[in-house]
């Protein structure tokens, strides 16, 4: 006993030591194929900030929503988040009727527009979690000023500025929610939009990310200090809670969808960007989700151009190219040629699994819908070692065998 004890206490003392770099590996582009599957999610069907702190919310086990086909649940409202270090120059949102990856023939439509440096904005509202405060909750999505660090009381264009380590903001479209036919539950102490979706979409952008060097950072080490990320969430999710401690006042636990773009994932790897998935197609760890173990290069002396292209043909793309253009139209043939080049690199492919999952037929068993109490939907963001830890244990408990 006293042999393993020694040893799993040396294995484990290595756990700490492994890093997504270890199995990871720079690329060009990255991509998800065999996006998609048929599954289910539970919406939020009672959300209530109460004045003491604690709130009531309530999923709607019965009346599951369940999705089917490419992409979903990813072809559903999203809404676009970002975490500083992080100078948003431009945002776009494109649509197009039919996109396989690669082809020539086609273009794309921009349904959603800003300019930092012109200060022109189209469908876009601009929020941020500084709202209304609620401990069990947390703050509501309200509108944010144009500095991009306090609660405005009407919908802002953020200026041209650089959001600091740990400051989140996010765009959703400018669709303002009109009742619960409309939009389902949502906290009504902050504001409530619609996301972006479609099948066939595509989100670009042109940003700085600089080297957090403040001092203040510096000394609080807080847990994202210098790990800038884009991410994607359904829109359900923003107009509940994004970070909760109660898991029923959201439908992400439960694989509503998240999808990260470009995330610096642990402070030892904060020039790599890694892109992830989470939700429930092939694997049921939804908090580590599945990652692409490619990586794009952040550089933060540098205006980064490029984004991420979903696409019918069950395949997600994510790319930086200095050829970029963030135009009213886009060519598929334009596309083609920003692409092109990256894919003569390293190109780094992650296929899911064909699955499907329907809901349980009684919710009094139902693992998912109690899986956890305390969500948020980035609390994985700093630790891109989980998959690998979780790996390393399995070899632990193999080796513990021969000596128990």
């Amino acid at each position: 006993m006293q042999m393993t004890y020694t040893l799993l206490n040396t294995l484990l003392l290595a756990v700490p030591l492994v890093s997504a770099s270890k199995w990871s590996s720079e690329a060009d582009i990255l991509q998800f194929d065999n996006v998609g599957y048929t599954g289910f999610y539970y919406p939020v069907s009672k959300i209530e900030a109460l004045d003491n702190g604690n709130c009531s919310c309530a999923k709607d086990y019965d009346n599951p929503i369940k999705f089917d086909g490419p992409l979903s649940p990813f072809d559903e409202g999203l809404t676009v988040h970002f975490r500083g270090p992080m100078n948003l120059l431009k945002f776009a949102y494109y649509v197009t009727d039919s996109y396989n990856f690669d082809q020539s023939d086609g273009e794309w439509k921009r349904n959603a527009y800003y300019d930092a440096v012109s200060g022109s904005a189209e469908n876009v509202t601009f929020l941020a979690n500084y709202g209304h405060e609620n401990v069990c909750l947390g703050r509501a999505a309200d509108y944010v000023s144009s500095d991009g660090l306090t609660k405005a009381d009407t919908p802002q264009i953020l200026e041209n500025t650089t959001i600091p380590s740990a400051r989140e903001f996010a765009i959703a479209s400018g669709l303002e929610c009109s009742g619960f036919e409309d939009c389902g539950a949502y906290r009504t102490d902050g504001q409530a939009y619609h996301g972006f979706g479609g099948v066939n979409k595509m989100f670009l952008f042109e940003f700085n990310s600089p080297a957090d060097l403040s001092q203040e950072d510096k000394v609080n080490k807080t847990y994202v200090y210098d790990m800038p990320a884009i991410w994607l969430l359904n829109d359900r999710i923003l107009r509940t809670s994004q970070y909760p401690l109660n898991g029923d006042c959201s439908s992400w636990n439960s694989g509503a969808g998240e999808f990260d773009i470009f995330e610096v994932m642990n402070v030892t790897e904060r020039n790599h960007f890694y892109s992830t998935i989470h939700d429930f197609q092939g694997t049921d760890d939804i908090g580590t989700g599945l990652q692409n173990f490619g990586w794009l290069e952040r550089t933060p002396n540098a205006t980064m151009r490029g984004g991420v292209i979903f696409s019918q043909d069950k395949s997600i793309t994510v790319f930086l190219s200095n050829d970029t253009a963030i135009d009213e139209t886009i060519k598929n043939s334009d596309l083609k040629n920003w692409v092109a080049p990256l894919l003569k690199g390293k190109e780094e492919v992650e296929t899911l699994s064909s699955i499907s999952v329907q809901p349980p037929s009684s919710t009094a068993t139902n693992s998912k819908a109690s899986t956890v109490s305390s969500i948020k939907s980035s609390s994985h963001k700093n630790d891109s070692g989980v998959t690998y830890v979780s790996s390393f244990l399995s070899v632990v408990s193999i080796l513990l065998g021969f000596f128990i």
